[in-house]
């Protein structure tokens, strides 16, 4: 049994979810409930470190970000914060013997936003690594419920889905990234520093590739995470394919996204198709 205290950081993380993200908490909606507050939790973490890496007072970010992940490792020691966020995402890492690598190569991907403006094929598969792919597999973690053999066989196509994600941020973000950040992740326009057609195929390649390669995994998923995986799936399907149907011009211009009418129908169709179960 949950204390209050428990309970109401747990609460807390759900509100963090539902106020950045329609997509996922959509998405987290269709989970079997017994995984809704650990997934709640584990997106509140990471959503809180990014936010300090790109909306913080940039004379303040490296400082917060040390602090930030020194209270996340007491926290898992302890089995307790007064933070709220970490306070639900140590009961959910020791609760799914999540590993500290993750954790690690997610807030190592952090800090490298404070210092790097654009990525060569190396660092850009690190840091796609450390923070989207390890996320997913926080995530598979808790689909996994400690069964080590599944959670090492759904590993390759969390890894996949997560990277699919976080590619498809990077194109609909690029032009925030560029003009207020200062930042190119895509390697292919690390000397460019624009995106025309031909850097934009090959982009679009390599995220499809992705795709691709994580629908496999969503079908062979626990019925209690399949269907919501799904459901965030097709909402990121959904914006991919409207950032192919863009000219790269104004991908640069403007920022492309499917608002939630369209995310609404995205979700019914996927119901009354019953994808969710065959995922045809």
């Amino acid at each position: 049994m949950l204390t209050l205290y428990k309970r109401t950081n747990f609460k807390i993380s759900k509100i963090v979810t539902h106020s950045y993200s329609t997509s996922f908490s959509l998405g987290i909606c269709m989970f079997d409930h017994k995984f809704h507050l650990p997934i709640y939790s584990i997106y509140g973490f990471v959503r809180y470190a990014d936010e300090i890496v790109d909306t913080f007072d940039s004379e303040h970010k490296a400082a917060l970000l040390a602090e930030f992940k020194e209270d996340t490792h007491k926290a898992i020691i302890r089995g307790i914060s007064t933070n709220p966020i970490l306070d639900s995402f140590q009961e959910v890492v020791r609760t799914y013997h999540i590993d500290t690598e993750l954790i690690d190569a997610f807030l190592l991907s952090m800090e490298m936003d404070l210092y790097r403006s654009s990525y060569n094929r190396t660092l850009y598969e690190k840091y796609v690594y450390g923070s989207a792919e390890v996320v997913g597999l926080m995530c598979l973690k808790v689909f996994c419920e400690n069964d080590i053999n599944k959670y090492h066989e759904f590993s390759p196509y969390a890894r996949s889905l997560g990277a699919a994600f976080q590619k498809v941020n990077f194109l609909r973000d690029i032009k925030d990234d560029f003009y207020n950040r200062g930042r190119l992740y895509f390697p292919e326009l690390a000397h460019a520093q624009h995106i025309n057609e031909n850097t934009k195929s090959v982009i679009i390649k390599d995220i499809q590739r992705d795709f691709d390669h994580a629908i496999i995994g969503i079908k062979m998923l626990p019925a209690g995470a399949r269907r919501g995986v799904y459901v965030a799936y097709i909402f990121y399907l959904a914006l991919f394919k409207k950032l192919i149907n863009t000219p790269g011009k104004e991908i640069m211009a403007k920022r492309i996204r499917i608002n939630n009418f369209e995310k609404i129908i995205l979700l019914i169709q996927a119901l009354l198709k019953q994808r969710f179960v065959t995922v045809a």
